[in-house]
């Protein structure tokens, strides 16, 4: 792969739209129209990790997805003046890569339903295991593995691209490059892989877009193509984030002490290596007498450092990933007490945070509502002309609405739109509602 073809400001179903020269680079109009976007708005109130806990400010997708973008713009800048110094791509559009990398990571978790990775696993159920089974031998094996296996990233995709009821063709028309960066997993799910990239509706588009910008092709048969490399950096931004920002999290939550959360953080520094950072730390700790201060000071060092460990990683192993051969993410690829306290980080956030009775107990409801959500409304856009259809056929939005005609992955399809865009909030809500809970 070449950075000449790897950086393209082509839009999607704007085609044979004339380029037409603005105040913004076309990149940063990626990025703008992101956070003026009703999806990326719909992220405040969808969980990240924990339920809304009242008084106490913790993460949702929202203000997750603006560090990230935040961490990602660094990363991209750090690589953009690199391949600037190796005389690599072209300038112009090299200089933009940040804010490629940035828009990207605004975007990366726009496809998740609600209540987290649950809302995944209760769509995957309903069709594996619910009223969904029955759907089975009406549809090919493909369009079976893209429901029975929901993906948020495959969501993501969707949503950016496909041109809803009402909508203009290419959905947000973001650029290639942008829509290039959050595909992870650049394949479909019926290989038996963990997970994957696009849905079979999207699989055209998909195709179109790594094609033209030259992605490689790993193995043609089964149609595996390489990751575009900037996909590397969105990845890291977001590994960084959550993995640090929820211990931090855990930390204003109480379900880790002070004293725990300062040796796990403090962990990412060598004593006898990086003395100089500890005297940093004593230092501010003098001024500083709050905790969570403190806490947020520790985790802002550790996300800097873990920024320049993955652009040594990235640059080390440019080669490689231009080749399609790098394996893993760049976090994987930590070494020495780095590793260590990333792997700290892990194994206590899934002991004692994902695992909480709080965190539980949400995934546990949000999978009995979204259960519910989809057999009504499936049944309801399958059968229109039922009384009960009839009266929850218009909580459907006009733009995820299909016509009585329309083949059955179709109906199915313009549902999980209507249910994965809902927030937390209005899922529980519309919930009662058609249960008769809400009266």
């Amino acid at each position: 792969m070449n950075w000449d073809k790897l950086l393209s400001t082509k839009r999607t179903g704007q085609e044979n739209v004339k380029e037409v020269k603005h105040d913004r680079t076309q990149f940063q109009r990626d990025y703008d129209r992101l956070i003026f976007s009703s999806p990326f708005r719909r992220l405040q109130d969808k969980t990240q990790v924990f339920p809304l806990p009242g008084s106490v400010f913790v993460h949702n997708r929202l203000t997750h997805s603006l560090e990230v973008a935040s961490v990602g713009r660094s990363l991209g800048n750090n690589i953009a003046q690199k391949l600037l110094e190796a005389k690599l791509g072209k300038p112009e559009l090299v200089n933009e890569i940040g804010a490629v990398v940035a828009a990207a990571c605004l975007a990366h978790d726009l496809g998740n339903p609600p209540f987290g990775h649950s809302g995944e696993e209760a769509i995957g159920h309903y069709f594996k295991n619910g009223a969904g089974k029955a759907f089975q031998d009406k549809l090919t094996p493909a369009q079976w593995s893209d429901f029975t296996r929901f993906e948020g990233n495959a969501n993501a995709l969707r949503i950016l691209t496909h041109a809803f009821k009402g909508r203009r063709d290419g959905g947000f028309a973001m650029t290639y490059t942008t829509v290039a960066s959050i595909l992870k997993y650049p394949y479909a799910s019926n290989l038996g892989l963990k997970k994957f990239g696009y849905f079979q509706s999207e699989l055209a588009m998909f195709k179109y877009i790594a094609d033209e910008l030259g992605l490689k092709k790993i193995d043609e048969k089964k149609g595996i193509y390489a990751r575009h490399p900037l996909v590397y950096l969105v990845e890291a931004a977001d590994d960084i984030c959550y993995q640090v920002m929820d211990i931090e999290d855990a930390h204003k939550l109480k379900l880790l002490s002070y004293e725990e959360t300062y040796a796990l953080l403090t962990g990412f520094f060598d004593p006898e290596k990086e003395k100089h950072e500890f005297v940093k730390i004593a230092d501010v700790f003098t001024q500083v007498s709050d905790l969570n201060e403190r806490i947020a000071f520790l985790r802002a060092k550790v996300i800097g450092k873990l920024v320049n460990r993955c652009t040594d990683i990235f640059w080390k192993n440019h080669a490689i990933i231009l080749e399609g051969q790098f394996s893993k993410g760049l976090i994987d690829h930590l070494e020495g007490i780095e590793n260590d306290a990333m792997e700290a980080c892990k194994k206590i956030a899934f002991k004692r945070i994902y695992k909480h009775p709080s965190v539980v107990e949400i995934e546990i409801a949000g999978f009995r509502i979204l259960g519910t959500l989809l057999e009504e409304f499936v049944k309801a856009v399958i059968d229109p002309d039922d009384f009960f259809s009839k009266m929850l056929l218009p909580f459907i939005p006009e733009q995820f609405k299909v016509e009585k005609e329309a083949a059955l992955v179709d109906k199915i399809q313009s549902v999980l739109d209507f249910v994965s865009g809902m927030t937390d909030v209005y899922a529980h809500d519309l919930y009662k509602k058609i249960s008769g809970l809400g009266i």
